[in-house]
C-alpha cells in the first residue's frame, strides 16, 4: 500500500468490555458471548485498518467464521485513516483501528481516542509488543533491512550501518522512500541515538546521493532491476516482489545492520478499540481473535511476510527469526514520528 501522503496526514494529526476468546486459541469453532451472557453474533463491527488488505480480508474472514461478528472493513493509508478519526471524534462509525506502525496509535491514544484492552488480549503477546498504557495491542512486527542488486554489489560491500549511507561512495547509488510511514520510525531512532544536528546531516546527505522513490513497493523493484544499487526497506517487500516476479527474476537480495544500529529496526503493527465504539464487546472479541493462534497462523502464512507475535507462532519462510532481526523497538520510544516528520518536511524530502 502506497503512502505519498502520509507527511501531510502526520502533521496534521500531530496538530489534534472484557472478554475471552481462549477456545480460538486452540482451534475450535467459537461463538462469542458477552459478558451479560449474550450472544454476539450477528452483530457487525467497522474496522479501520491501514495494515496489509489481503491479510486483514484473510483475518476477517476467519473471525467471521468462528464468532459469527460481521464485519466491515475499510482499508486506506493509516496516517489519513488515524487523522479521520480524530476528525469524527465520538460520531466516528469505526469501532477498531488497526496500523502498520505504532506512531499512529500513539497519536490516538495520548488524544484518550482509545479504549483499554482486554487483559487477556494483552497477555497473549509479550508486553512490551502492545502500548505500555495497555490502549492497543502488538499484532506482528517486521525489520528494517537493507536491499541489494547483486550486480551491482556484493555481500560485503553492504553497509552495516544506516549511517554509512551518508558517505560519498553512495552518491546516485542510492534509493529512498522518506513518504513511506515505515521510512519515519528510523529517523525517529537516528535523532535518539545520534541527535538532531548528525540526523539532519545525515537526512541532506541521503537526499543528495539518493533517488526518492513514492513506496517501498517502487523502491525494492528499481534496486532489483538495477536502476539503483540498493536502499532500506522493510523485509516483507522483498519477500513480496520475489512471489510477483518469480525467484529467477530476483537480481536483489537482502542485508542486516548490525544490531544496535539505528537502521536495525523492528517495530510493530497494533490494533486497539475506539472508546466511542457502540459495540465494545464484539470489537474486544476482534482483538482477542488477532492475537489467538488461528489469526496469527493466518499471518505466518500470508503474502504479507510478517512476524507475528505469538509464542510458538513463527514464518518459516523468511531468512531470519523475529528473535535474530533483534527486540521489538518501544512504542513508547518511537512516539508519533512528528518530529521527524518535521525534520523531513524541513530538508524538502516531504511535502
Amino acid at each position: 500500500m502506497k503512502r505519498s501522503v502520509f507527511s501531510t496526514a502526520v502533521a496534521s494529526l500531530a496538530g489534534l468490555c472484557v472478554l475471552s476468546l481462549s477456545a480460538c486459541g486452540s482451534g475450535a469453532s467459537s461463538v462469542s458471548s458477552s459478558a451479560s451472557g449474550g450472544s454476539l453474533a450477528g452483530q457487525t463491527i467497522t474496522v479501520y485498518s491501514g495494515q496489509h488488505e489481503q491479510t486483514m480480508d484473510a483475518l476477517v474472514k476467519g473471525f467471521t467464521a468462528r464468532t459469527g461478528i460481521k464485519v466491515q472493513l475499510r482499508s486506506g493509508d493509516e496516517a489519513e485513516l488515524a487523522q479521520q478519526l480524530l476528525v469524527e471524534g465520538a460520531a466516528s462509525p469505526a469501532d477498531v483501528f488497526v496500523s502498520e506502525n505504532p506512531p499512529t496509535l500513539t497519536t490516538l491514544e495520548e488524544k484518550g481516542a482509545l479504549a483499554k484492552v482486554d487483559a487477556s488480549t494483552l497477555g497473549a503477546v509479550p508486553a512490551a509488543d502492545s502500548s505500555a498504557k495497555g490502549d492497543w495491542v502488538g499484532l506482528s512486527a517486521r525489520s528494517a533491512v537493507f536491499v541489494y542488486n547483486t550486480g551491482k554489489l556484493t555481500a560485503a560491500q553492504t553497509p552495516s550501518s544506516v549511517t554509512a549511507l551518508a558517505s560519498a561512495v553512495w552518491q546516485g547509488k542510492l534509493g529512498i522512500a522518506p513518504s513511506e510511514t515505515d521510512f519515519t520510525p528510523i529517523v525517529t531512532r537516528m535523532i535518539q541515538m545520534k541527535g538532531l544536528a548528525a540526523t539532519t546531516s545525515w537526512l541532506k546527505a541521503l537526499k543528495a546521493n539518493g533517488k526518492v522513490y513514492d513506496s517501498n513497493e517502487d523502491l525494492v523493484a528499481a534496486v532489483n532491476r538495477g536502476e539503483v544499487a540498493g536502499g532500506v526497506i522493510d523485509h516483507y517487500y522483498w519477500y513480496r516482489l520475489r512471489d510477483e516476479q518469480g525467484a529467477s527474476n530476483i537480481h536483489s537480495a537482502l542485508a542486516y545492520f548490525a544490531p544496535g544500529d539505528p537502521g536495525s529496526l523492528v517495530d510493530v503493527s497494533g490494533a486497539g478499540v475506539l472508546a466511542s465504539s457502540r459495540h465494545q464487546a464484539a470489537a474486544q472479541a476482534f482483538l482477542a481473535y488477532l492475537v489467538s493462534k488461528p489469526a496469527q497462523q493466518i499471518i505466518a502464512t500470508s503474502e504479507s511476510y510478517e512476524y507475528p507475535l505469538l509464542a510458538g507462532v513463527t514464518d518459516t519462510r523468511l531468512a531470519r527469526t523475529l528473535q535474530q532481526a533483534g527486540p521489538v523497538d518501544s512504542a513508547a520510544q518511537l512516539g508519533d514520528g512528528s518530529q521527524a516528520i518535521q525534520l523531513m518536511q524541513s530538508l524538502g524530502l516531504l511535502s
